[in-house]
């Protein structure tokens, strides 16, 4: 009796030990799914000494920024690393900020369960019928905590809650200011401190925009809502290194002054495109030198588009920002590659590098686009859309940028050489690519819809071969029809036709677990992971 109760411990310790074994192995295929790109030192032989020394402050006050990053989407980072013991699992710790998959919102490290959908914005005990109930004017601004205070809950800002961090943010700035000889920068950063004690961004937007000298830039604080799935508010703290591409950023400049044409080029009923971006929006071509916060949690941001505040937006513009050393490191990892595994083979001469470059510059373009504040007096479309907001936006962003992408290239009215078929077998790719990021963000959420919607429409047909062909016109076609109808549900703050359409479309079905077998097994990367030398 002894010996077979011996035999049955010995073998359920077996299966614990085998099962470790797998789980650790599986965390280490994890972080394998990361190609490891190295940003090379940047050519500094065009900046002063005195913009060398920004340049350092600049990093510096963005390793603080990553420090409240962590504080928002997990906790004290140096807890969670201790803890971990298998050096897979602290190393996917360290690119997920925190203990889980940022594809899927689950655990990879014991003792944890889902993440929870409103981050450490809200207390995670916190009911909706509570959050109704909780009559405070600030509770859905985009720089307030909701915390508990007894029985009760109340807001506190940003600056409060991260003061630390942020007092050692403004010293960098405000060394940064005194040091730079551009009175630009200099105003920027002045009015960036303001903003980061109050928690009040509008004039700091207003200067940075104003900053079109300087050949360095630095985008930093509270930038998007991308980690509060409850109420899509929350902002998630961020921050951008960046030195520009002078050459490039003259000939995206070109664009800058046909924002409004683009704006009355958009498809659909007119009605829902009645916004006019203001006139000073300009684009800058630029490489990341360091980038920390949300930006470096996972997947790596290949471009941007700010301010989100409507107001600047419709006074002044936006600036659109591409990330030329990140676009191409993602073209070679991943999007090339996924065109090569999972298109039929006569669409794979059309993945082209030039293609998805200009679709990204137009997609970043988009976002400054389109309705901003519903017309049925529901407020702005962030406001109406609640939870809902970013993904529609992060949606329409993509597809009417590639949707413009296509127009310019069919026109003639791009420099670089590809065709329109390029465009759209090109954004299929990417599409094949994002898919793999799962619904675990409005992002992953917003690809996913893009692709069932291009399946479901028979733009994109799944064969035998477990590859794709693609139908041009079929896929053009629906753009226009997926654009304007996002447009509309935008325009009309409609919260339910946007909930059924992520609710319909925004699950990943069996085609694209079979692509991402295939992926898995031809070791093609996710996405990539940073390095600075």
């Amino acid at each position: 009796m002894k010996k077979s109760i011996f035999i049955a411990l010995a073998a359920l310790c077996l299966l614990m030990a085998v099962s470790c074994s797998q789980e650790q192995s599986n965390v280490a295929t994890l972080v394998d799914d990361y190609a490891q790109v190295t940003i090379p030192a940047p050519d500094l032989s065009g900046i002063t000494d005195n913009g060398k020394e920004v340049l350092k402050l600049y990093r510096l006050a963005a390793d603080e920024v990553d420090k409240i990053y962590w504080e928002q989407n997990y906790g004290q980072k140096e807890n969670l690393l201790e803890s971990i013991s298998d050096p897979s699992e602290r190393k996917y710790a360290e690119i997920n900020y925190g203990p889980w998959d940022r594809i899927d919102g689950k655990p990879f490290v014991r003792g944890y369960g889902d993440k929870p959908a409103g981050s450490r914005f809200y207390p995670s005990d916190m009911s909706p019928k509570e959050f109704d109930a909780f009559e405070d004017k600030d509770k859905l601004s985009p720089y307030t905590l909701i915390v508990r205070e007894g029985d009760s809950l109340k807001t506190v800002w940003y600056h409060d809650a991260y003061a630390e961090s942020i007092a050692k943010i403004e010293h960098y700035l405000s060394w940064a200011a005194d040091v730079t000889i551009k009175s630009s920068v200099r105003n920027y950063l002045l009015e960036m401190i303001k903003g980061l004690k109050t928690d009040s961004y509008y004039d700091s937007y207003k200067a940075w925009l104003d900053m079109d000298d300087s050949k360095m830039d630095l985008v930093i604080g509270p930038l998007e809502a991308i980690d509060d799935a409850l109420y899509g508010t929350k902002a998630s703290y961020g921050a951008y290194v960046l030195l520009k591409n002078l050459k490039r950023t003259e000939e995206l400049n070109a664009l800058s002054s046909r924002m409004q044409e683009f704006q009355m080029m958009l498809p659909g009923n007119p009605v829902n495109r009645h916004f006019l971006p203001g006139d000073k929006s300009d684009i800058f071509s630029c490489d990341v030198l360091y980038c920390s916060g949300y930006p470096n949690a996972g997947f790596k941001v290949i471009g941007i588009n700010f301010p989100y505040d409507a107001r600047i937006q419709q006074e002044l513009g936006t600036r659109t920002i591409v990330f030329d050393n990140i676009i191409r490191e993602k073209f070679i990892h991943t999007v090339y590659p996924v065109g090569q595994h999972l298109l039929e083979e006569e669409f794979q001469p059309h993945v082209d590098a030039s293609a998805f470059y200009w679709i990204i510059v137009f997609r970043e373009i988009a976002k400054g686009l389109g309705v901003k504040e519903t017309i049925n007096g529901k407020g702005t479309v962030a406001e109406a859309l609640g939870n809902e907001a970013l993904v529609m936006e992060k949606a329409k962003s993509n597809v009417l940028g590639t949707w413009l992408c296509a127009l310019e290239a069919e026109a003639y009215h791009i420099s670089a050489i590809f065709k329109k078929e390029d465009v759209l077998a090109t954004f299929v790719a990417n599409i094949l690519r994002s898919v793999r990021f799962g619904a675990g963000d409005p992002t992953g959420v917003a690809n996913i819809i893009v692709y069932n919607y291009l399946l479901e429409n028979k733009a994109i047909v799944w064969n035998a071969t477990g590859r794709y062909s693609i139908d041009y016109d079929k896929t053009w076609d629906s753009l226009d029809a997926l654009g304007s109808e996002i447009l509309r549900i935008q325009a009309n703050g409609d919260i339910e036709a946007a909930r059924e359409w992520v609710a319909k479309y925004g699950v990943a079905g069996l085609e694209s677990k079979s692509d991402k077998r295939v992926l898995d097994n031809a070791n093609i990367p996710v996405d990539i992971l940073l390095s600075y030398e």
